[in-house]
């Protein structure tokens, strides 16, 4: 196991695959206990397995993150296990694509309400163990569409703008508690939702990246562990954008 993380317990929210299940590993190997959250369990317990094969350790915890309810209960479940969170990572999102003429308002609701009050209500549940640590991490992983925004997906574009905008607010606040606030922007990257695109879709996506490739998951877990890390204690307020100079903002 790397070193840097010891002592330390994260949270992960949609670390049932893809992007949230490559940093819930980097973080267990840089050595924080890590919890795993998701809706999804029989993922969840395939990426506890991993990290514990691989001497790591993780605890794994069933949430929908659009459910106010839900949050509190398992934000009390998780603090109860584990013990304060002091790495909490926002990456659970989904997408409900359409043009802004035919967008239904629950699809504007559900994005909305997972992909941003998810976040800020999490955040909120687990806020004061943090804050009486004086040591913290909270990280929003937003996406390149929220800084340039994208037709046909209003909603998410939205929501994902307004993380950098709570990610600005928050680091604000909590700055005087040792608690950093960053937001991570990944642009194109190898996921599971990015493989169902068409060769002649990826082509186009790639013209846009001067580093012409796509990106990692390993990508943005390793730049998540930087945020997360001590290296990054005088870091808040940032987006950090993880998109082969797609976006320079």
């Amino acid at each position: 196991m790397a070193a840097g993380l010891e002592g330390r317990v994260a949270l992960v929210t949609g670390a049932s695959q893809g992007i949230g299940r490559a940093i819930a590993v980097a973080l267990a190997r840089a050595g924080a206990t890590v919890g795993l959250a998701a809706r999804n369990t029989a993922k969840l317990a395939e990426v506890k397995a991993e990290i514990e094969a691989a001497g790591g350790t993780a605890e794994s915890f069933a949430l929908d993150i659009s459910n106010e309810d839900a949050i509190k209960a398992v934000a009390k479940e998780i603090i109860g296990t584990l013990g304060p969170v002091h790495i909490l990572v926002h990456n659970a999102g989904v997408t409900r694509d359409g043009l802004v003429l035919r967008m239904k308002s629950a699809d504007w609701d559900d994005v909305l309400n997972t992909n941003l009050k998810g976040a800020f209500l999490l955040t909120q549940a687990l806020l004061q163990p943090m804050m009486k640590t004086r040591w913290g991490r909270i990280i929003h992983i937003t996406s390149v569409v929220g800084e340039t925004g994208q037709a046909g997906q209003a909603n998410y574009a939205a929501s994902k703008a307004g993380l950098i905008g709570m990610t600005k607010a928050m680091a604000r606040e909590f700055a005087s508690r040792g608690i950093t606030v960053n937001a991570l922007a990944p642009g194109y990257i190898d996921t599971e939702m990015t493989g169902v695109l068409t060769e002649e879709q990826k082509q186009a996506m790639l013209a846009n990246v001067p580093l012409a490739r796509a990106g990692t998951v390993q990508d943005v877990a390793a730049a998540v562990c930087f945020l997360a890390g001590d290296g990054a204690g005088y870091i808040t307020g940032h987006t950090l954008d993880v998109n082969g100079g797609m976006y320079m903002g």
